[in-house]
């Protein structure tokens, strides 16, 4: 089924679920994945956008790739509950062999674990938190690769760039899902006793990342809301965007709409994150799909919304 005809789905799906049909959350995300060349540009050199799982991402434009949120290990749920979580060597160099940079959101365990590991096996520039520089320090990447792009309240964006990439970190905040409060909110300070339990991982700074390449403008939520002071982008090509937890988030779909007229939306972070990454993808329960597709396009009517399996590729 291609996007299209998975909208139309979803709206009908999350019409009749509101009018209390009996259908709690009917569609399933790989009934709306993005086909082959959905939003390719013909004649011209694409943007790959691979989709690593939870709110994770690399991107690659010509011979370079910015890594978002790699979670790769994917530590089982005992695991998680029971103890302490390392990253899984084996799988990063599995998954990701190379990247030139390494964006942190924020430093929850299911964004920042596997982040110094794979600054250390590439020699990536990681960016992110003062808590990103603290974990990174903790686990001996050098200083040079580390970027605190980090301000004080009121402090304009932070610009970088990485080859033909421009970078820009705008202040965010985490959606405030468990029970109307930010989970593992605070900041990571010391984590020199390596390694941490998953509530070790605190929030800190939370950031959406404006990414121009290309010509083209892809902007990254991790977690699923959206700050509306210092927004710049607009008419952007693709929204990579985070759906667990989107419910807690006043009017997101409309924001997100109104803000930054996407052309198409990626929806990430409804996936299973104990799962390994060579099994199926998996929706964590009580994602509510239809209604938060029915809502996007109901409030940007020509946007495209799509899904990609597990280590699938968009060309943009």
């Amino acid at each position: 089924m291609g996007p299209e005809e998975g909208k139309a789905q979803a709206t009908g799906e999350g019409r009749r679920a509101r009018r209390g049909g009996g259908v709690k959350d009917p569609m399933r995300p790989e009934s709306i994945a993005f086909a082959d060349g959905a939003l390719a540009t013909p004649g011209r050199p694409p943007i790959q956008v691979k989709w690593l799982g939870t709110a994770g991402f690399s991107i690659s434009y010509g011979d370079h790739t910015v890594l978002i949120d790699p979670y790769l290990t994917r530590a089982s749920l005992a695991r998680c509950a029971l103890g302490t979580i390392a990253s899984d060597e084996a799988a990063v160099r599995r998954y990701v062999p190379r990247a030139d940079a390494i964006v942190v959101g924020h430093t929850h365990f299911d964004h920042a674990l596997d982040v110094p590991l794979l600054a250390k096996m590439t020699g990536a520039k990681v960016f992110g938190s003062r808590s990103a520089v603290a974990l990174c320090r903790s686990q001996a990447v050098p200083d040079a690769q580390v970027d605190c792009v980090e301000r004080e309240a009121g402090g304009a964006a932070v610009e970088r760039e990485v080859g033909p990439f421009r970078l820009r970190f705008v202040p965010s905040a985490h959606s405030r899902f468990f029970f109307g409060r930010v989970p593992a909110a605070g900041e990571i300070a010391d984590c020199d006793d390596v390694p941490l339990r998953i509530g070790d991982y605190r929030c800190g700074a939370v950031f959406a990342v404006e990414i121009a390449v290309a010509g083209k403008t892809l902007f990254h939520l991790g977690s699923a809301e959206l700050v509306d002071a210092r927004l710049e982008a607009k008419n952007v090509d693709l929204v990579l965007l985070c759906v667990a937890g989107w419910t807690a988030s006043r009017d997101l779909p409309e924001r997100m709409a109104r803000l930054l007229s996407p052309g198409a939306v990626l929806l990430s972070h409804w996936d299973d994150f104990f799962r390994p990454l060579d099994r199926p993808a998996r929706a964590l329960p009580a994602m509510q799909l239809p209604r938060l597709v029915d809502r996007m396009t109901t409030s940007a009517r020509d946007v495209k919304i799509g899904t990609l399996p597990l280590l699938g590729t968009l060309a943009l």
